[in-house]
């Protein structure tokens, strides 16, 4: 019993030097102990195997020092309810849901905190994804009169689960993608980067993507001396006028650069590599570029920004209200917020892109 006090006295002085929640401090110190929390990690799901194995070795990091579960599929009540089940069984007594996407504004998002009991109304989209799974049911033996079996209403939790956001704006992140950049690289003050995710339909959203990418421009922009750096969506599942024109505008902002004699080097803000990235080749047949052989997986770095957002998610909400469900967004400095808008904005109005700066570290 003395030696079991003096550990836990041990682990706790530690936590509290590293800033660590005692939470979080529990999970990192436990060895088949029960463990305080655990992480959902919630992933689309590709249809290339290394797609979904990337993920799988990430979570294999993660859970070296938390409780980790993925969940693969667009808002699949199965899938989900699955892993909260291994989870909890586990022995965990809270959860945090860990969006691997790349923006936190989509439908799909929506859907998924719908279906984790943080959010009242269902999203109109929650019955198109219901449909794509429904096959799932009649696999798995139940029967229609099987509560469970109705795949628009939320899961079964006994624990409390909380929610942090995408990617979105990451400085981490923009980190990752600066090195895939900086690989590439050969006379920076030379060089265009650009940025090309896949985006939303809803041109409301799409606004939304952008400014987070314009965040992340801004930062990888302040850590290096390329030229430009520039951020664009394709818009893959939009109608075919919208995927046109998203398509026009790579393709001039590619052309551009390479009139003004500047090396392109095309970083793809992906998850992971799984068929988008060729639809971009295919879009930019013709042109000059060089693109990035990966996504942001593999990356030991991604494996400390799950950890990160769950850590905050569990910083942020005191314990007595613990309780209560919660989703949990990433600070953003509002100068940060303003020059995305800013950058929008000089689009939309024809002006150039914001030039590059000197190298500095970020404060």
């Amino acid at each position: 019993m003395k030696t079991l006090l003096s550990k836990s006295i041990i682990v706790g002085l530690l936590a509290t030097l590293a800033g660590l929640t005692p939470e979080f401090a529990t999970i990192s110190s436990s060895s088949g102990a029960q463990a305080a929390s655990g992480i959902l990690l919630l992933a689309h799901g590709g249809s290339k195997k290394k797609w979904n194995k990337d993920v799988d070795a990430l979570a294999a990091q993660v859970r070296k020092t938390m409780p980790v579960q993925v969940a693969f599929g667009m808002a699949d009540k199965i899938t989900l309810q699955a892993a909260i089940d291994r989870l909890t069984q586990q022995g965990v007594r809270e959860i945090v849901a860990v969006p691997l996407f790349i923006s936190s504004h989509s439908s799909l998002i929506e859907c998924e905190r719908y279906l984790l009991g943080l959010r009242a109304k269902a999203p109109a989209d929650l019955a198109m994804f219901a449909g794509m799974h429904h096959h799932s049911v009649g696999h798995m033996g139940m029967s229609s009169d099987d509560p469970a079996a109705d795949l628009t209403t939320p899961v079964k939790c006994p624990v409390p689960i909380h929610m942090t956001s995408a990617i979105d704006h990451s400085p981490l992140v923009a980190q990752i993608l600066l090195s895939r950049a900086e690989r590439l690289s050969k006379n920076p003050r030379r060089e265009t980067v650009v940025l090309v995710a896949h985006g939303p339909d809803s041109d409301e959203e799409n606004q939304k993507w952008l400014v987070d990418m314009s965040i992340l421009a801004d930062t990888m922009r302040r850590s290096s001396q390329f030229k430009r750096i520039e951020a664009l969506t394709l818009r893959d599942d939009a109608p075919e006028p919208i995927r046109s024109r998203a398509t026009a505008q790579l393709r001039a902002t590619v052309e551009r650069a390479d009139r003004q004699d500047n090396r392109v080097l095309v970083v793809p803000l992906l998850i992971s590599y799984g068929g988008i990235e060729k639809g971009i080749k295919k879009r930019l047949a013709g042109l000059k570029y060089v693109m990035s052989r990966q996504g942001l997986l593999p990356d030991a770095r991604m494996a400390e920004w799950v950890l990160q957002q769950a850590q905050g998610s569990l910083n942020s909400t005191s314990q007595p209200e613990r309780r209560r469900s919660s989703v949990q967004r990433s600070d953003v400095r509002p100068e940060l917020q303003q020059r995305g808008r800013l950058v929008l904005m000089r689009r939309s109005s024809g002006l150039a892109e914001i030039p590059a700066r000197s190298p500095q570290l970020i404060p």
